[in-house]
């Protein structure tokens, strides 16, 4: 099975596979290489993709996008809640906190979550992949951005779970990006020179992020990373809206805001003014037909325009850039180049920042939209065939702000006590984050202090962690830990490093002190996961999931049975007014005139919403008064055609009759008189039935069945190849060679010249006298 590499946006996925020797971007059933992030639900089934994009503005109230950004947050989150006027469906408050997403879907008030959605998203993206691939698909990489929390990444593991994928790895978009930018790299330094430095720029739709890198060949590693999870190119988009609120506010006395569908349009023109201007410097024009009230509506703008309007937007593109220059204390000289990626990146504006800031110019080599996605591709291989080998660097951030590091959850230490002395305790904490972001508490111990000459004592007791999520994902992390090779964190380190200089201390201290020994006692940590859901929602998640499906699978069915219906009507209309005309007659034609007319119409009444098996028998009952004038037709043409062979083939095999009577070639003179009958009566009789038929048909007009169809003649050539072929192709038999008189003498077949031989030496030898036998 192939592992394909997956870019969930906050408005388009891409999905890559590396194969033949390369990495693909897969393109839809749209041909297109870029599928919405949007899900439109309704009374039958689900659209996804393309097709759901198209219902945006139809089916508002049930047309779901944008999703992203809630992952793991509660719905009373001041991010979420900001959204939430922002939105044309509605948000739900669930019961463990988290948000969800309340439509309507077949005829039901439902709620998803957040994890349900995504995994009905990422669910299409597989079924791509596998029909491009013609294979199973289940192994993926997903990216993530770099800012995405712990809570966020446990929710989109579940989410990938819920539609039946593995996930082998999820990694941060600008590293997925730097893999993209160096796997193929041919002239990066050798291990022991100094490593190139380069800075990744990611602007999109809704999120900032930049990271530096440093390459040497076979390896990478990330210097810095730095972001602006709010800062996109959907921000922009806004200010256009803002602005063109108002002046359609003013000018035509329209409020926009209050009616969604109108909103919705706006942005949709406003993103492609925004793209326009990119481009162009000049003024640009936005119109919209009966926008509200039947009301068509103008406005205009220009690039410099909309830069002023943007200013404060674009001063923060500084921030982030700033910060990664900092964390890898690095100069600007020492930067090799700027990569940017991400659609926002093409605004003129923002690129020039980006170019001012490091005083060089910034590069476009890798694909902006794609990038992503094929360094997730390359992600699952890169062990194997890969040339590149990574390192992730974990930071945890405990206090200062929260949106630094989020955990999903409060980890307890049970059992802490405070020592025989009164002293505090001190306790070791082990926390490790795994290969997908994902963070742990793996072990907790307290140190006790206690009297007496003794050396220290470590209990060989296994920490226990209770609720820590679910069992099979203990056993995971615990994998992801010894058998992936991560690194240790910083804070372990340092928990490492401390313990020792800690020992050391507590030695020179029994020296000075009353002799004493430590005994290091292992902590059971009670794990509670903050809106993770439990392993028997997740399983009911999982198999509604395949009942929705399912469910999708019978409605195409039944769309497309009813679409059979109405491309028929539509066909044989068109052709009973063109080539069928003269194949059918009037009153035929009247007939079946009204009997498609009463199809069509029951098609947009009665029959608007039937089960398959109703459009299916409808169909039928058409075809039986349509195939046979289809037929009539299909006949006509091929009838000439078949004729002309079959009289080919009897001339044929006259012709061969004739040279054989006439003994005129040696070809036949082999064959007896009674094969050569055979040939010559079955010849005659397929002659006799040809001109029947084509006399029988003669006599009918076009518009009457054949007397004779395509597949009888077909079959004639066939019968009569079957009945002369053998006989005409019988290969000629091998006759004898004459005999000498003295070959007929001695009963030998032999030749003259094989009387006389040569010995081994070459001497002459002659045949000894009749009756003797020579002996060598």
């Amino acid at each position: 099975m192939s592992v394909v590499g997956i870019d969930v946006g906050f408005q388009n996925c891409y999905i890559a596979v590396a194969r033949s020797g390369g990495i693909e971007t897969i393109a839809n059933e749209y041909s297109d290489r870029c599928t919405p992030a949007c899900i439109s639900l309704a009374s039958k089934n689900r659209t996804i993709g393309n097709a759901a994009k198209s219902q945006i503005i139809t089916n508002f109230k049930n047309t779901v996008h944008g999703f992203k950004k809630f992952h793991g947050r509660a719905f009373d989150d001041q991010f979420v809640q900001g959204e939430k006027s922002k939105l044309p469906y509605s948000l739900h408050k669930l019961d463990n906190g988290s948000a969800g997403i309340k439509v309507r879907y077949l005829n039901e008030d439902k709620v998803f979550t957040i994890e349900q959605m995504t995994a009905m998203l990422l669910t299409k993206l597989k079924e791509t992949s596998e029909h491009a691939l013609k294979k199973p698909v289940v192994d993926c990489v997903i990216s993530v951005p770099s800012f995405f929390t712990d809570v966020e990444r446990r929710s989109l593991m579940d989410a990938t779970q819920i539609a039946g994928l593995n996930c082998l790895r999820l990694i941060n978009d600008t590293t997925a990006v730097a893999l993209a930018y160096g796997i193929y790299k041919q002239d990066l330094p050798n291990p022991e020179e100094k490593p190139r430095n380069v800075v990744f720029v990611d602007i999109g739709h809704s999120s900032y992020q930049v990271s530096i890198a440093s390459f040497n060949k076979g390896k990478l590693k990330v210097l810095a990373t730095a972001f602006d999870p709010y800062l996109g190119g959907r921000n922009f988009d806004e200010m256009l809206v803002e602005y063109f609120c108002e002046d359609f506010k003013n000018r035509f006395k329209l409020n926009v805001k209050d009616n969604p569908r109108a909103l919705l349009r706006l942005y949709q023109e406003c993103e492609k003014l925004k793209k326009l201007m990119s481009a162009n410097s000049s003024d640009l024009p936005l119109n919209i037909e009966c926008f509200m009230n039947d009301i068509d509506v103008h406005g205009k703008m220009n690039r410099a325009q909309f830069e002023e309007m943007c200013a404060h937007l674009l001063m923060r593109v500084e921030a982030p850039l700033k910060s990664v220059m900092e964390q890898s204390k690095l100069s600007r000289d020492e930067i090799y180049a700027i990569e940017v990626v991400g659609g926002a990146t093409r605004i003129p504006a923002i690129k020039e920042r980006i170019s001012k800031f490091f005083g060089k110019d910034i590069s476009t080599t890798l694909n902006a939209d794609e990038a992503v996605a094929r360094g997730c591709a390359l992600q699952p291989s890169k062990s194997e065939s890969s040339p590149l080998q990574t390192q992730f660097l974990f930071r945890l951030l405990f206090g200062g702000n929260l949106r630094q590091m989020k955990v999903s959850g409060r980890f307890t230490i049970q059992n802490v006590m405070a020592q025989p002395d009164g002293d505090s305790s001190k306790v070791k904490v082990k926390v490790r984050v795994n290969m997908h972001g994902i963070f742990s508490v793996s072990s907790a111990s307290l140190i006790e202090k206690q009297k007496g000459e003794a050396e220290d004592v470590q209990m060989d007791t296994e920490p226990t962690v209770q609720n820590e999520g679910r069992p099979e994902e203990q056993n995971k992390m615990q994998v992801d830990q010894e058998g992936q090779g991560e690194q240790p964190t910083e804070e372990e380190k340092m928990n490492n490093s401390g313990s020792k200089d800690g020992d050391k201390q507590d030695q020179g201290a029994s020296s000075s002190k009353a002799k004493s020994k430590v005994k290091s006692v292992d902590l059971p940590i009670l794990a509670n996961t903050t809106r993770q859901l439990d392993r028997d929602v997740l399983n009911h998640f999982v198999e509604y999931e395949k009942k929705m499906i399912i469910q999708d699978k019978l409605e195409k069915e039944r769309n497309d049975a009813k679409n059979a219906v109405e491309e028929y009507v539509y066909d044989l209309r068109d052709k009973l007014c063109g080539i069928y005309e003269k194949y059918v007659t009037e009153d035929e034609s009247n007939r079946l005139t009204i009997m498609l007319e009463d199809t069509e119409n029951w098609l947009y009444e009665e029959g608007e919403d039937q089960e398959k098996e109703i459009y299916q028998d409808k169909l039928s009952e058409l075809k039986k008064f349509g195939e046979p004038i289809e037929e009539r037709y299909r006949e006509h043409e091929g009838r000439p055609r078949a004729f002309d062979e079959l009289g080919k083939k009897i001339q044929l095999y006259m012709k061969a009759v004739d040279v054989y009577k006439q003994k005129q070639d040696e070809r036949y003179q082999h064959l007896s008189a009674e094969e050569i009958g055979v040939v010559e009566k079955s010849v005659n009789e397929a002659l006799g039935w040809m001109n029947a038929k084509m006399n029988a048909q003669s006599k009918l007009t076009v518009a009457q069945d054949p007397a004779v169809k395509v597949a009888e003649i077909i079959q004639k050539i066939q019968e009569l190849d079957d009945v002369c072929n053998p006989v005409l192709n019988r290969p000629k038999p091998k006759t004898e060679e004459p005999l000498e008189e003295g070959d007929k003498n001695n009963g030998s077949h032999n030749g003259p010249a094989a009387q006389q031989g040569a010995d081994s030496k070459g001497n002459q030898q002659t045949k000894p006298p009749s009756g003797e036998m020579e002996v060598d």
